[in-house]
């Protein structure tokens, strides 16, 4: 393990260089051709100083700076445009307490959402997108219908992604909130079909609902058996609608194998900080696999 910010800029310059040259170059090759000077923040050549310290670990040279360079040339994406408008739709897992009054660094709350608009934002500044968050804490898929014209048609979405359900189930809500499955379905559908025609080249993401177990939670009870028609429902709009469908439930599932389930969401619902970044990286990997 080595720290990038331990080699001066003239080393990480002259590494950059062969690495582009096609080298294989790994740490010990490195460090035979470095000066102590080269080295830096490593006075020693083993143990980082205060400054090294401050570096990111990465497991080889190699493979940190190889990063950089993917980064720098980042692979362009079909969906990601210059002045493309994103937004994020749903109920208060995609809130995440979203700032309502212009603050412009809270404006798209705390999760998933964040977390993809600051990584795409950081990565392409000179395309000027647009993230917007109109996602409302408690929405079932009534009541963002009823501010679907204002929050979602008005915003003029060149990418639209949607995350609602949990409380159509009762889950998250309570039964005052609950929808019947046909209901949810047609007026799910509605949205699309209005989304569509307000823009014909809409790309549309589509998020499953997803639960956790949790105490007193046995997988395939009335909970589960509920929000498991819902998913079906989702893909089954993401398929009429040729729309990206992010499979959430299964990357919930499969880190649950890892660690339990109160490591990833708070409540079964609401993800933690390492739940959210779940969704945020299988967000990512659908939607560019999806529209490539």
């Amino acid at each position: 393990m080595i720290a990038l910010a331990c080699f001066s800029p003239v080393a990480r310059g002259a590494i950059l260089e062969r690495l582009k040259n096609g080298e294989n170059l790994t740490v010990a090759a490195i460090g035979t051709s470095l000066t102590a000077t080269d080295w830096g923040h490593v006075p020693d050549g083993i143990h980082p100083n205060a400054e090294g310290a401050k570096g990111i670990m990465v497991p080889s040279v190699q493979q940190a700076l190889q990063g950089q360079l993917t980064m720098a040339g980042a692979v362009d994406v079909p969906w990601f445009k210059a002045n493309t408008r994103v937004l994020f739709q749903g109920d208060s897992i995609t809130d995440g307490e979203r700032n309502r009054n212009d603050c412009p660094h809270l404006l798209l709350g705390q999760g998933y959402q964040f977390i993809i608009a600051a990584r795409f934002s950081a990565l392409y500044p000179e395309k000027k997108v647009t993230f917007i968050n109109r996602a409302v804490s408690g929405n079932n898929v009534n009541m963002m219908a009823a501010r679907w014209q204002t929050d979602t048609l008005d915003q003029k979405p060149d990418l639209l992604s949607i995350l609602i359900g949990i409380n159509d189930s009762g889950i998250g809500g309570g039964d005052e909130r609950k929808v019947p499955l046909d209901q949810y379905e047609q007026v799910y559908d509605k949205l699309l079909t209005d989304a569509r025609a307000a823009n014909p080249n809409i790309r549309l993401v589509l998020g499953e609902p997803f639960y956790l177990p949790k105490e007193g939670h046995k997988e395939g009870d009335a909970r589960d058996q509920d929000i498991r028609q819902r998913q079906a429902i989702v893909a089954k709009q993401a398929t009429k609608y040729q729309a990206a469908l992010v499979k959430y439930q299964k990357v919930f599932d499969d880190a649950c194998k890892r660690a339990p389930a109160e490591f990833w969401t708070a409540d079964g619902v609401h993800p933690t900080y390492s739940g959210h970044q779940l969704m945020a990286d299988e967000w990512v990997r659908t939607v560019t696999q999806f529209f490539k």
